[in-house]
Order: C-alpha cells, then sequence, then structure tokens
C-alpha cells in the first residue's frame, strides 16, 4: 500500500493516527524487512540520491542517529539543522524555513517544543514532513515500539492477519494487553493512539492530574480502542503483557522536579511492581532515570526489552520514510 498524495499536498506523518490501520501495518511490515535486510547484510538503497533536512530545538541522542543512519542506510543523505545553525534561531518565521526547506530536500524531519509548530511547517511545506517529537506527540516512538511488540508478542513472521494482506487488521496483536505506568505524556498520548489502531488493549495508570488529554482518549476512542484509565499502578499491571513507562520529568520540566517527584511515588518499575505480572516485559523509550521512573535492576534484567525499541527506531523510521517518498 503506498501513501495517496496530491499534486499540491504531500502526505505528512505528524501522529500516529496519520495512518490508517492498513497503512500502519504496511509500515510495519516494511520495517520487518529493512530489520531482516540488516541482519543479511542485503542492500535496500531505496531512497538513493534523496536528502532529508533533520531541524532540532530539542537535543536528542536515538533521533539524531538512527534517522541520520537510515537514511544512509537507505542511500541517501541526511543534514542536521540546529536551531542556532539556520536562520530559525534568529527569527525567521517556520513557515519561510518550511517553503525554503522543500526547495532543497525530499522530507523533513522535525523535532520541535510546540506541536503546532510542527502543523506550521506541514502546512507551507510541499515535502513530507515527520513528526521526531513535540510536546504533545511521538509517534515514531510508537512506530518502534509496536514493531517491538509485534516481535515479542509472537506473529511477526508476517502480518498475514492485517488488512494490509487481506484479513483482519490487528490478528497481530490478538490477545496483547500494554499498561502505561507514569507520567501521560508525548510518548504516552501516541502509543495509546498506536494501541488503538492495532487493537492492544491498553491501560494508563498515572497520578491525578497527570493522566493523558481527554482529546486523545478520544481520538483512541474513534480509532476503536477504550483505553482503561486508572490511578492504580498495582490494579493495572496485573496479569499484563507489557509494562512500559517514560521519565517523569521531561525537558522544560526540571523546575517542577521535587513536585513530580513527591506525586509519582509508588508509580516506579522496580520488582515490587513486576511481582504483580509476572510474565510482562518491561518498555522504555529513553533516556531512562535509572532509580526514579525505573530501577536499574529492571532495566538490565532479562524482561527488559528496552534496547530492541531503541533499535527499532532505526527499522521503523527507515520504512516510514521510504513508505512517504516512494
Amino acid at each position: 500500500m503506498t501513501p495517496e498524495t496530491t499534486d499540491t499536498q504531500p502526505r505528512h506523518f505528524l501522529d500516529v493516527d496519520d495512518l490508517s490501520e492498513a497503512e500502519l501495518f504496511a509500515v510495519l511490515d516494511r520495517a520487518d524487512e529493512y530489520k531482516r535486510a540488516v541482519e543479511a547484510g542485503e542492500d535496500h538503497a531505496d531512497l538513493s540520491g534523496q536528502t532529508l533536512g533533520m531541524l532540532f530545538q530539542k537535543a536528542s541522542t536515538r533521533t539524531r542517529v538512527s534517522f541520520e543512519t537510515g537514511m544512509t542506510q537507505l542511500g541517501g543523505h541526511a543534514i542536521f539543522l540546529g536551531e542556532d545553525d539556520i536562520q530559525l534561531g534568529r527569527g525567521e518565521p517556520l513557515k519561510d524555513t518550511s517553503r525554503a526547506l522543500s526547495r532543497y530536500v525530499d522530507a523533513v524531519m522535525a523535532r520541535v517544543f510546540k506541536h503546532e509548530n510542527v502543523e506550521v511547517l506541514a502546512e507551507y511545506s510541499s515535502v513530507p514532513i515527520v513528526n521526531g517529537l513535540t510536546d504533545d506527540a511521538h509517534p515514531c516512538q510508537t512506530l518502534a515500539d509496536l514493531l517491538t511488540i509485534r516481535e515479542h508478542e509472537g506473529g511477526f513472521d508476517d502480518v498475514s492477519g492485517s488488512e494490509a494482506t487481506g484479513g483482519s487488521s490487528n490478528d497481530a496483536f490478538d490477545g496483547v494487553s500494554a499498561v502505561w505506568i507514569g507520567d501521560g505524556n508525548n510518548v504516552a498520548q501516541s502509543f495509546a493512539l498506536g494501541c488503538a489502531l492495532t487493537d492492544i488493549d491498553l491501560t494508563v495508570a498515572t497520578p491525578e492530574g497527570y493522566g493523558i488529554d481527554d482529546e486523545v482518549v478520544e481520538r483512541a476512542r474513534d480509532l476503536g480502542g477504550d483505553p482503561t484509565i486508572t490511578t492504580d499502578p498495582v490494579e493495572a499491571v496485573t496479569d499484563a503483557d507489557i509494562i512500559y513507562t517514560d521519565v517523569w520529568i521531561s525537558m522544560g520540566q526540571e523546575d517542577e522536579r521535587d513536585v513530580r517527584m513527591n506525586d509519582f511515588d509508588g508509580f516506579q518499575v522496580g520488582s515490587d511492581l513486576l511481582e504483580h505480572a509476572p510474565d510482562a516485559s518491561v518498555m522504555h523509550c529513553l533516556p531512562a532515570h535509572r532509580g526514579e521512573e525505573i530501577t536499574d535492576e529492571v532495566i538490565e534484567s532479562d524482561r527488559s526489552i528496552v534496547f530492541d525499541q531503541a533499535e527499532n527506531r532505526l527499522h521503523a523510521q527507515k520504512a516510514l520514510l521510504s513508505w512517504l517518498l516512494e
């Protein structure tokens, strides 16, 4: 399945639900193919001669390295554009930056603060805009998360039951239950939408006042999901297949540290919590604040699939880019 475009408007990827169920599975299938190609040492230069502009307002390890390496493996080229390296840091309007970049590159990945910034980039761009992270959403992380869950929960040889191949759309994730523990942040919000698209049974356990946005819950329900919302982490994880957490204090929230550390007491993913989910795998999008939202013991344990997630950013993003640009 290929993305639908018009002569004037490319497909953008600003959040997970910009993809239909069938499109999501098509991207996951392609990611699996690329991962197998890397493992076999096979060439897959599907974007030969194409260039990705990478616009960064926020610091990054995995986003920058995975996108840059991905474009190299696809036979293309990536250009790092820090805010202070281009005119954006000197007051150029985003709409001007977007229109100018569109004349030079084949796609733009933007890692910014305000979600409205990627919306402006998309409005004025004639090439695909990919959301590398905003304060509201982290859809590329969700693609890697779903890839990882599909690997570890069985049925990754293909998605023979998906709409992409003509069957029931969510067979690959049938019966999978996932729990988000901690802050209902941008990663949680995109993950909720991804679970809705793939029919993963999701429970979100956060302290009072830290849940995912009501608007995101409604979007998940419109997609056919029905996330359970709770403030009880023990009840949430009981018999779960996947337990997922992220930092309690994200970039830009450092002045809230003391309040948040107090509010999140009891939400740490440690050995005590995992006793209630003896078969669960543990996920974290990284970077982790070990000893806060997750213990060192858990992240280093056999139950951790954290670094599979990190690797899968590479394969999922390659699949997304080649799908958008074909």
